[in-house]
């Protein structure tokens, strides 16, 4: 009988023609140690939840709170500086149009489309309107543009510097190899998705929606997964963390019943995970990859068993990876992307967004086909929840703002759980999604953010008049 050091030998994933040399002898310790000790480093930062504080957070929240409070008033500043960089560099490469490598880190940064730098330019022309409060109060008040730049903002710049910096320790180290070949059979049958989504989900459910969001968009552009599998994980598994959830539970006035209030959002967001893939917009979306070919292969040879191919994988793509400096030069660049291509884009299209929610009567009306479903599903003061729902698609914490003046707890239960389970809001998710790779555009989102809606309002009312 074949060793398992002998089988260690054999070729990995099954093609030998395009995946990394297999790691023998020293080789193969030295890249297990590599696989153990990054993984364990990317599970402590990211997944593995703790109190702290007097709350449930995880590593990276811990750090970016303290890199938070050391900055101080001072990311304003960063801020500023972020959004108009990004815009008068994008516009001179546009007005000059110098000759640029195409590998350049100035043209993947600057070099836009028109569509992209007019929302650069909205991002600056905000920033600067909501810093000298000088301009309409649609785009300068505390509950419009304040929100975006004195709450959202000085959250995401140390956010993102931590998460960027660190997710190779999570994805690139075989973490995602040996999970997604353990959880492979599971979510392609259940899902209809590779096994190593699963990290997607615990990076979102532990951490945050952008983290695991930015985990889905750096695999869909290895081709690791197809545009369908990436547009799916990205709408479907981009849930918002614990300790959120906790704050829009405190919020809306339900934390009295928290754990039910999550136990809901979990069982809701796992019936709505096997629903979405199999119906339109999603089920339409072609199995292409970003760079034409897949990267992946989830098979397990008949001499392995799951276990053994887990760990195989795992080792040989620990083995695989660059020095350590190399990838924190890429993680690098992939953090100035994320800063100057999308801090902008969440000031334009967020501020926006809040401002058609407090100003206008947009949402309301966008919500009234939604207030006989509601009293069909007899929840209290339907009228009052319908427009809270809608809103959502702004901004994830519109609604648990707006629904705490509801007098029911029930409907505030409801109201709250939905916010959560829709997981589409323009104010970060939503943007991120437009600035990826991902091939989903407004009324896509839009639409699926309406069907989760629906389909969250069916389980989680369900849930609730057995609770009230």
């Amino acid at each position: 009988m074949t060793s398992y050091m002998d089988k260690s030998q054999q070729p990995i994933l099954g093609n030998n023609t395009v995946d990394p040399e297999t790691p023998k002898a020293g080789q193969w310790r030295a890249a297990m140690w590599k696989f153990l000790l990054f993984s364990a480093l990317g599970i402590a930062l990211f997944i593995i939840p703790f109190q702290w504080g007097g709350k449930v957070t995880i590593l990276l929240g811990v750090l970016t709170d303290t890199l938070q409070a050391a900055l101080g008033g001072f990311v304003v500043y960063i801020t500023m500086a972020i959004v108009s960089v990004s815009f008068i560099g994008a516009l001179a490469v546009k007005v000059l149009r110098p000759n640029l490598p195409a590998d350049s880190l100035v043209k993947k940064l600057f070099d836009v489309d028109w569509f992209w730098l007019t929302t650069r330019f909205l991002g600056t022309l905000f920033v600067w309107m909501i810093y000298l409060q000088v301009g309409p109060e649609f785009i300068i008040n505390r509950n419009t543009g304040g929100v975006i730049f004195e709450d959202l903002i000085p959250i995401l710049i140390p956010l993102f510097f931590f998460a960027i910096l660190s997710l190779p320790f999570l994805t690139d180290f075989g973490l995602m190899e040996f999970l997604g070949t353990l959880a492979s059979k599971v979510f392609i049958k259940l899902f209809k998705l590779p096994g190593r989504s699963a990290v997607d989900a615990m990076s979102s459910w532990f951490g945050a929606a952008s983290i695991g969001l930015l985990v889905t968009m750096q695999e869909y552009d290895k081709s690791f997964y197809s545009q369908r599998e990436a547009a799916i994980i990205a709408t479907t598994f981009s849930v918002t963390s614990i300790a959120f959830t906790y704050v829009v539970a405190k919020t809306i006035g339900v934390d009295n019943n928290f754990v039910y209030f999550y136990l809901t959002i979990a069982l809701t967001g796992f019936i709505a995970a096997i629903i979405m893939p199999r119906i339109p917009p999603l089920s339409l979306k072609p199995d292409t990859y970003h760079s034409g070919k897949s990267m992946l292969d989830e098979g397990i040879p008949a001499e392995y068993t799951t276990y053994q191919w887990a760990v195989n994988r795992a080792v040989t793509r620990a083995h695989s990876m660059p020095s350590l400096g190399q990838v924190f030069k890429r993680s690098l660049h992939n953090l100035f992307d994320i800063y100057f291509g999308l801090i902008p884009v969440i000031f334009a299209i967020g501020t926006i967004g809040l401002g058609l929610a407090e100003y206008t009567p947009v949402f309301n009306w966008l919500a009234t086909p939604l207030v006989p479903v509601l009293e069909w599903l007899q929840i209290p003061e339907a009228a009052k929840a319908a427009p809270a729902m809608i809103m959502g698609f702004a901004d994830m914490y519109l609604p648990a703002l707006v629904g705490k003046s509801i007098e029911s707890e029930m409907t505030r239960f409801i109201v709250g759980a939905a916010s959560i389970t829709q997981i589409i809001y323009m104010s970060e998710v939503g943007a991120l999604i437009l600035k990826s790779n991902i091939k989903l555009n407004v009324l896509e989102l839009f639409f699926i953010f309406v069907l989760r809606t629906l389909i969250s309002l069916v389980v989680i009312t369900s849930v609730a008049h057995l609770l009230y």
